[in-house]
């Protein structure tokens, strides 16, 4: 009997699959299709356990499917643009190419040994001249429809790296790669019209029902739709009056002075001829637009001088100019209301404004101290004198009487604003997407002709000084007008990233294609039938997505069905591990590598010197924290198919998975017994045996719950019964004929985990063909039918015994069995019972 040999298994059945092409997708009739897709990885060098899970449970759905009768596309390609590619470039005097390319090599021959189903085939990186120069044409046809324009804009800048940061860029105020403190500056960046598409966003969430719910609310407080108020304070020296939006006009009457940005036009005009407000406008601009660094910055404001009127009561308000105020949501413009808004009483406590309390809870009458009273919408207030006649009131409530009572007296109207702004794409750097838009003297801004495209990025570029080397590449920057072809310049700004990774989901339905997509195979493919993917990525990337879909619909390169690109979506869990930490003569932590730990009886102490470890519990695998395990090594020492069943088999999939030596190696003690007893098998000669009924219903069982499991993202669920069907199979007393039809069955309900193992079973036992192209087992309702019941004997309620019985079996002989069990005997000690109580198919009770 041959021995399980992972490393030899693995590489036969991954060379067979590729000389039959099995993997390989094509545009199939008679066949449903199905799109597995898991969110593609950034090529940093070295894939990691997070990977392993995310696409093991893909590629279980993906063989899955195939199996139960599909045509499956599963590809692969690679989110390779980015400033960490430029940063690994300057650090180690090399290209950012190099550095991608060589790192996507090197995680593609990590990944290969896993025995994903994928079609290399269609394989591609984002910083391919191929894809890029396609995402360069669907921008020009996004610029013709009007979903693409350029504007002058306040954005985050980072001094160091010298580009803009989008806002999940920023951490803590500082830049994300540099750390250097983020600024505001005034750009002319190129924009998408996110925002007109902000309702039919919110709305179509409704319809994502095969999404979590948790995702699905992330994305829509994102968008942040409200309906408010937008009025406007007359100024008392005429100028031209001040346009604010509020959400909470209700509390108007509690206004102690009007707040206006620091790029508000009235700043920027003061600004111009004051030294005093230039100077403090410059001061605010050295925070992020984030609001995370709004909210943590100390409130700084600058009195104007300016005075509005109210426009109830027409008392005189200050204009202040306040940092905590963004230019891009409402007006640029609010009025503070200190004592229902706690930014607003922070404010006016530090300039000792004036703090009005318009309403209180009903509970509630002291006045407002260093905390605001923010009611909810919901809640039940008493209002003070409120100028539309209310009493006590919700604030939802409140809120519509105020807007009616500012529309009926024609000083104010009512509208519904969305919290989305418009997505800001450029940026300044090299390694990214070019905009293919040239700068004319005479003709102005200059979309690049298609036949043009694509636009490379010059590979000959200095990346030893700060700022864009793009600016300074005269040969690549320097080009003829498209137009008038007169002497002009490239635009230098790149895209950001997410416009890469927005998209890729169409273009891996025709990866050749010589436009961003192939009309008939995006309506063949798409929609994306299952996404997998983290949770961090819940908000930008899938809205972002969302909206590239219906912009490539407005555009012509996607049907109408795929204005939703992702009919289901799961966000799977991180896979953590223990972190080993030793402390250093100054008390500061050494973390070490989980191969460097050595067990013993007084714990975990470092093998090189046997110094004592402190334990951490289980946290993200994280390289500084050093609490990684590398696949490769696994993959080494246990084979994939053990890596795969333990990163499955742990815990549910949502949930985070802690990955342990022992756990890894009970997984590959189990997948030798699986191999030891279906060799067994093989080998049996053909006797019959008297358990052949009871194991083929056992078998059918599995079937019924692993495909159940399989189907519901229950994975582990799935494995804890192969697990007991295995045991089944060992333990039974069944003929050759029905342990070898039972043990090809769980080669291939195991098939979608480990794949290369149900391979060789599937031979061993003399299965036709693949065990990837034989129909998925389809279990008899028949045999799920259970003929017995297993009834639990309490006496004088404790439970003593158990016993099964046919299910029509009669109350008096289940007594009559009840009653010749030993320990219901014993209980008796030869006595007659007081009572006997037979409750059918649940339980029997005896009183002595």
């Amino acid at each position: 009997m041959s021995r399980y040999d992972a490393a030899q298994i693995e590489q036969k059945w991954q060379e067979a699959w590729d000389k039959a092409d099995v993997f390989k997708a094509t545009r199939e009739g008679g066949k449903p299709k199905y799109y597995v897709l898991e969110m593609f990885p950034y090529p940093s060098g070295r894939i990691h356990m997070g990977h392993v899970r995310n696409y093991t449970m893909g590629d279980v759905i993906a063989r899955y499917k195939m199996s139960t009768g599909h045509n499956v596309l599963h590809p692969m390609g690679w989110d390779a643009f980015g400033m960490p590619a430029e940063n690994a470039a300057m650090a180690i005097g090399g290209h950012p190419k190099e550095w991608t390319y060589g790192n996507i090599a090197d995680m593609r021959g990590q990944m290969k040994p896993l025995g994903l189903s994928i079609d290399w085939s269609r394989e591609f990186a984002t910083c391919d001249p191929e894809y890029y120069g396609q995402q360069q044409a669907l921008f020009l046809d996004m610029l013709d429809t009007g979903l693409v324009y350029r504007k002058n804009a306040v954005v985050n800048w980072d001094p160091v790296d010298m580009t803009v940061l989008a806002n999940e860029q920023v951490e803590q105020g500082r830049g994300w790669r540099s750390g250097a403190l983020v600024e505001r500056r005034e750009l002319t960046q190129w924009f998408f019209k996110i925002s007109d598409m902000a309702g039919e966003l919110l709305d179509a969430i409704d319809g994502l029902d095969n999404w979590p719910a948790k995702v699905k609310l992330m994305q829509a407080n994102w968008i942040g739709k409200s309906r408010g108020l937008q009025f406007a304070f007359d100024r008392v020296d005429g100028g031209e009056a001040i346009e604010v939006y509020t959400t909470r006009p209700d509390t108007l009457n509690g206004a102690s002075f009007v707040g206006i940005s620091p790029d508000h036009p009235i700043a920027k005009a003061l600004e111009a001829e004051n030294a005093d407000v230039a100077a403090f406008v410059a001061e605010c601009r050295k925070g992020g637009t984030t609001e995370e660094a709004i909210e943590t910055a100390e409130k700084l404001g600058f009195d104007t001088g300016i005075r509005v009127k109210h426009p109830l009561t027409g008392a005189e308000l200050p204009v202040w100019i306040a940092n905590f105020i963004l230019m891009d949501y409402g007006t640029g413009a609010i009025f503070a209301c200190p004592a229902h808004d706690q930014r607003d009483l922070d404010f006016c406590r530090k300039y000792d404004l004036p703090v009005i309390d318009t309403f209180f809870a009903l509970d509630d009458n002291s006045p407002v101290g260093t905390e605001a009273f923010v009611p909810a919408k919901t809640d039940k207030v008493r209002f003070v004198d409120h100028f539309a006649g209310l009493d006590i009131a919700t604030g939802e409530d409140a809120i519509d009487a105020t807007i009616d009572f500012a529309e009926k007296g024609g000083w104010g109207e009512g509208v519904t604003k969305f919290r989305l702004r418009d997505w800001g794409l450029s940026r300044q750097r090299y390694w990214g997407c070019p905009i293919p838009i040239v700068h004319c003297d005479a003709c102005g801004v200059v979309p690049e002709k298609k036949e043009n495209l694509p636009i490379r990025l010059p590979d000959d570029v200095e990346l030893d000084k700060p700022g864009n080397p793009l600016d300074r590449h005269p040969t690549w920057r320097d080009c003829a007008c498209p137009s008038c072809g007169a002497d002009a310049k490239r635009e230098t700004d790149t895209m950001d990233t997410f416009v890469d990774s927005s998209w890729y989901y169409a273009r891996f339905t025709a990866p050749r294609a010589d436009t961003p997509t192939d009309l008939a195979d995006a309506e063949y493919w798409m929609n994306v039938d299952q996404y997998i993917g983290g949770i961090e990525h819940a908000i930008l990337h899938l809205l972002y997505s969302r909206f590239f879909a219906r912009a490539m619909n407005i555009t012509g390169h996607l049907p109408d069905s795929a204005k939703e690109p992702f009919d289901a979506l799961f966000t799977q869990g991180m896979v953590t591990h223990e972190i080993y930490v030793t402390r250093d003569e100054n008390d500061r932590p050494v973390y070490h590598l989980p191969e460097d730990i050595e067990w013993t009886e007084n714990g975990a102490r470092l093998g090189a010197c046997g110094s004592p470890v402190e334990v951490i519990p289980s946290a993200k695998m994280s390289k500084s924290k050093k609490n990684v395990v590398d696949p490769v090594n696994i993959i080494s020492a246990y084979g994939a198919d053990t890596a795969r069943w333990f990163v499955l088999s742990d815990s549910p999939p949502e949930r985070d998975v802690e990955w342990t030596a022992s756990g890894a190696d009970a997984a590959f003690k189990h997948l030798n017994r699986v191999h030891r007893i279906t060799a067994e098998i093989a080998e049996m000669g053909d006797a019959t045996g008297q358990g052949d009924d009871d194991l083929l219903r056992e078998m059918h069982k599995a079937i019924h719950e692993v495909t159940g499991g399989v189907e519901s993202f229950g994975f582990n669920a799935a494995i804890a019964k192969l697990y007991a069907f295995t045991n089944a199979l060992q333990k039974s007393k069944a003929g050759a004929d029905a342990k070898r039809t039972a043990a090809r069955v769980l080669a291939q309900l195991m098939a979608p985990m480990t794949p290369h193992l149900s391979e060789e079973i599937w031979q061993l036992l003399g299965g036709e063909g693949l065990v990837i192209h034989a129909p998925w087992p389809i279990a008899d309702p028949a045999m799920l039918v259970e003929d017995t019941v297993t009834l639990p004997i309490q006496v004088n309620g404790k439970r003593r015994a158990e016993i099964s019985v046919p299910k029509d079996l009669g109350k008096d002989e289940v007594e009559k069995l009840a009653m010749e069990t030993d320990a219901v005997k014993r209980a008796l000690d030869g006595k007659a019972p007081k009572k006997v109580i037979v409750v059918p198919g649940r339980i029997i009770n005896v009183v002595v």
